[in-house]
């Protein structure tokens, strides 16, 4: 990409050499014409100016969405690695030692979570992929969708924080959506994963699904890092992720809020992201 700007710029600087030469020489040919090739030049040097401007900010895109496309295979490695490396170890320890029953039961328990976590990864990467392909017709039908978000927070609920709940959840009953509740969903577990995966650990995250003026309403908010305002807007880009990747240390693959926001959209539903007090972030979800 390096090579492409310099070529591009290079070429830029010979095309605005070679007007400014050919201009003195018609210039010192016929003077009279000094106006016109002056007026002409101007006109030209916008246009090349404003070409160049966009071409360079294409070029810049198409780099920055690359980075983008790398980190994510990056991320999508590890991401699968961890939880096989577990599952395995796991397995291998039930089989080579004789274990007490509850010491199996643990390790079956803690596997059947890493491999929910690589059925929510694989799920991902599907849905984003017909989403983008325009593939996806997002069946509808009504569902209590606090039954949903209780099913949800419960399998994400982390239960290795003593007494201290993480995910402290209200959840009004009897809230009924007409949707797709295999993408809504995703929706869910993916706002919730983001909270519980950028706050610290055993931090408290709050999950809140009401109902205002008719219309329903769930709130996910957690205490991590926070967001900038900058940045509030391009979360919900394909790949994109918060903060530096070299020293970045969560996991994740940048696909979820991108995800939440195109399934969002064909539910007319709209998300707000704000700051919490005194840190942290605060995603609203209204369905309209």
């Amino acid at each position: 990409m390096k090579k492409s700007l310099l070529i591009f710029y290079f070429l830029l600087l010979y095309a605005v050499f070679e007007m400014f030469w050919w201009g003195k020489v018609v210039i010192e040919l016929e003077p009279s014409r000094m106006a016109m090739i002056l007026g002409e030049g101007a006109v030209f040097l916008f246009l090349l100016g404003v070409g160049a401007y966009f071409i360079h900010d294409s070029i810049r895109r198409e780099e920055r969405f690359k980075e983008r496309q790398q980190n994510f295979l990056m991320s999508v490695t590890h991401e699968l690695k961890s939880p096989l490396a577990a599952i395995k170890l796991s397995v291998q320890t039930i089989m080579k030692r004789d274990l007490e029953k509850s010491m199996q039961l643990s390790l079956l328990g803690n596997s059947l979570k890493d491999i929910e976590r690589l059925d929510d990864l694989v799920e991902n990467m599907l849905l984003a992929t017909k989403i983008e392909s325009r593939t996806y017709s997002f069946p509808k039908e009504d569902f209590d969708f606090s039954d949903l978000v209780n099913r949800v927070t419960e399998r994400l609920q982390v239960h290795s924080c003593g007494d201290q709940q993480l995910i402290k959840v209200d959840v009004e009953p009897g809230i009924s959506i007409h949707g797709d509740k295999f993408a809504l969903s995703s929706v869910v577990t993916n706002l919730v994963e983001n909270a519980v995966k950028y706050s610290g650990p055993c931090a408290e995250v709050s999950v809140k699904l009401c109902q205002i003026d008719s219309h329903p309403v769930l709130v996910v908010s957690d205490k991590g890092m926070g967001i900038p305002d900058k940045e509030k807007m391009l979360i919900f880009d394909k790949f994109y992720r918060v903060g530096d990747e070299n020293v970045r240390k969560s996991k994740g693959t940048g696909l979820g809020l991108f995800i939440v926001k195109e399934v969002l959209q064909s539910h007319n539903a709209d998300i707000s992201v704000k700051d919490n007090v005194p840190h942290g972030a605060i995603f609203e979800v209204t369905f309209n």
